[in-house]
């Protein structure tokens, strides 16, 4: 009997969510078929990447997205500039809401590209994801009995630095769960928790990503290749070799007006082992650029189009 292709996990924890997930009442209103607790595991070994090819995924727009994140910056502009588009709806939400200006999504991302200041008035998502990772905010006591800001903690960075200078640990750990400031971010992060390991003879690097909340559908595959990007940049950037990349989901679910998506790719069947290839070693975790990743062997079905629930 053959091997199973990589990507049959996903299509079978699609299904699953599918035909037997409870079906719920979620914060959007249109609804959700979900299960609670998933796992896919990726052998990231032969620079294998888990990208999907039941249905095409813009693997460039989530490596921009990952190297947004690298730069803790939380504002959309920069995505906006590059065409990436996939933060616009919530800033778009948010201004129409506050101001009444029932503004067409296109034409407000148009200004936000355009005008700086407009985009700094209505770009900014709050403190999410980037500004957790590498500006974890701090606070100094002071004699005086207040508090004072004191210097943001970049846990990229002692990441990488623990895996070269303790890989037995088990505290390489990247936490954007911050719960402190969850109200201010227009989105709690999904993908919440990434755990590093150091194995086979402390020449591997695997990773483990939690997410709490996973839409199966249109999230899940620019997550799993988001998640390998930043392990195989972490590898390099600690002389490692990288291994096995496990996904675990809390609240996994499909979104009830997606059924003509999830229908369409459980009738595909995968094809081909896309990898991923680095074109240089970076300085820094911080000085990767999009010319610096190349996949081949990538042959997937059509893209489906699906909405987006806010």
């Amino acid at each position: 009997m053959s091997e199973s292709h990589f990507e049959q996990s996903y299509l079978d924890l699609m299904e699953r969510i599918w035909r037997t997930g409870d079906e719920r009442v979620d914060r959007t209103g249109i609804g959700t078929r979900s299960v609670f607790g998933a796992q896919l595991r990726f052998d990231l070994g032969d620079n294998r990447v888990p990208l999907l090819t039941t249905k095409r995924v813009y693997w460039k727009t989530a490596a921009r997205e990952m190297l947004w994140f690298l730069t803790g910056e939380t504002n959309i502009r920069p995505l906006v500039l590059q065409g990436v588009k996939i933060w616009n709806e919530w800033p778009h939400a948010r201004y129409v809401k506050e101001t009444g200006n029932d503004l067409p999504l296109g034409e407000f991302v148009q200004r936000i590209g355009d005008d700086e200041a407009f985009a700094e008035r209505w770009g900014d998502l709050g403190p999410v994801y980037g500004k957790q990772w590498v500006d974890w905010p701090t606070y100094r006591y002071r004699p005086d009995g207040l508090y004072e800001k004191g210097e943001g903690i970049d846990q990229v960075s002692q990441v990488i630095e623990s895996l070269q200078s303790n890989p037995g640990s088990r505290r390489h750990i990247i936490e954007g769960w911050n719960v402190a400031e969850l109200d201010r971010m227009a989105l709690p992060p999904c993908h919440k928790t990434y755990q590093f390991h150091v194995g086979s003879g402390g020449t591997q690097l695997n990773c483990l990503l939690y997410q709490r909340s996973c839409d199966v559908a249109l999230g899940l595959p620019f997550n799993l290749f988001g998640a390998a990007l930043l392990m195989r940049m972490i590898a390099q950037q600690a002389d490692l070799e990288p291994g096995e990349l496990v996904w675990m989901g809390g609240d996994t679910h499909l979104y009830l007006n997606h059924a003509h998506l999830i229908e369409e790719q459980l009738s595909r069947e995968p094809r081909g082992t896309p990898r991923l290839e680095f074109t240089r070693h970076a300085p820094s975790i911080f000085d990767y650029r999009i010319e610096d990743f190349a996949v081949s062997d990538y042959d997937p079905h059509p893209p489906i189009k699906a909405p987006v629930a806010v």
